[in-house]
This record gives C-alpha cells, sequence and structure tokens, in this order.
C-alpha cells in the first residue's frame, strides 16, 4: 500500500510538471508572436517613413514651399525615429511583455497622430478641406510617443538588479 501510495504521488508532480512546462512553452510561443507584430510594425513604419520621405523630396517639393517641405520632413523623421524604437521593444528580451504591449499601442497611435497630422497640415495648401482643423491631434501624438518612450525609461529604473 505504501508504495503505491509513492507511486500515485510521484505521477501527480510528474503531471503538474509537465503541465508547468507546457505553459511555459505557450508563454514563450505569444511572447514570440508579440515580438514578431512589434518588430514588423516598427519595419513597416519604417518602409513608409522612407517612400514618404522620398515622395516629399521628388513629388512635394514642385508644389509645396520650403516650410511647408520641412515640416513634412518633420513628420518623416519622427517616424522613421518610432519605426526602429518598436524594432528595439521587439528585440529587447528583459522588457516585461506587458510594458511590450504598451509601448507598441502608444507609440503606433503616436505616429499615426502625431506624423499623420503633421502631414496633412503640411499638405494643407494642396487640398480643399482645411487640416488646420484637426492640428489639435498633433500635440496628443507628441504625448503619445513622449509616454512610450517614458514606459521604457521607467522599466529601466523600476528593475531590479
Amino acid at each position: 500500500v505504501k508504495y503505491i501510495f509513492s507511486y500515485n504521488t510521484f505521477l501527480k508532480k510528474k503531471k503538474k510538471i509537465i503541465i508547468k512546462k507546457k505553459k511555459k512553452k505557450k508563454k514563450k510561443k505569444k511572447k514570440k508572436k508579440m515580438d514578431r507584430k512589434i518588430i514588423s510594425t516598427g519595419a513597416l513604419i519604417g518602409m513608409v517613413a522612407i517612400i514618404l520621405g522620398a515622395f516629399g523630396a521628388h513629388a512635394l517639393k514642385k508644389v509645396l514651399d520650403t516650410e511647408q517641405l520641412i515640416t513634412f520632413e518633420t513628420g518623416v523623421r519622427y517616424q522613421m525615429y518610432n519605426g526602429l524604437f518598436l524594432i528595439l521593444i521587439g528585440t529587447l528580451t528583459s522588457l516585461p511583455e506587458k510594458t511590450k504591449k504598451r509601448i507598441y499601442f502608444l507609440t503606433v497611435a503616436g505616429v499615426l497622430l502625431f506624423s499623420g497630422s503633421i502631414y496633412l497640415l503640411a499638405t494643407n495648401s494642396l487640398s480643399s478641406f482645411d487640416f488646420k482643423t484637426i492640428g489639435f491631434v498633433t500635440p496628443i501624438g507628441g504625448l503619445l510617443l513622449i509616454l512610450a518612450w517614458g514606459a521604457l525609461l521607467l522599466n529601466y529604473f523600476n528593475k531590479k538588479s
């Protein structure tokens, strides 16, 4: 009877270990999927920044004045910075998953609002719609980008060595 009890206890412990290993594998898979999403989004944002930069340097040069082109280039520059930032975030292994997700969503929303509104404001003269009415979203997008970078900094300072 003692041997049967010990064997049953052994089997229960072994089963718990197997279940824990399966949970760890699922977490790793989920983490890799999120990292791939972050890196691919960063690459896409960077690629679009290059396309828009080339478009601004060649096609828009003929129809926008110098000040508008500089404004457009500012949007491209910040978009590229934050695309590279996302690629960095996706490759950091020391960053918790929750922080990565927070940074990801703040950065994507920030780029859309900040750079997107700058593009529209810079090309305002080419449209019949006055994009100055939506100019208030530019600082909101900027704030989201600041919060994304701040989340990385805060994680660094809160990290236990």
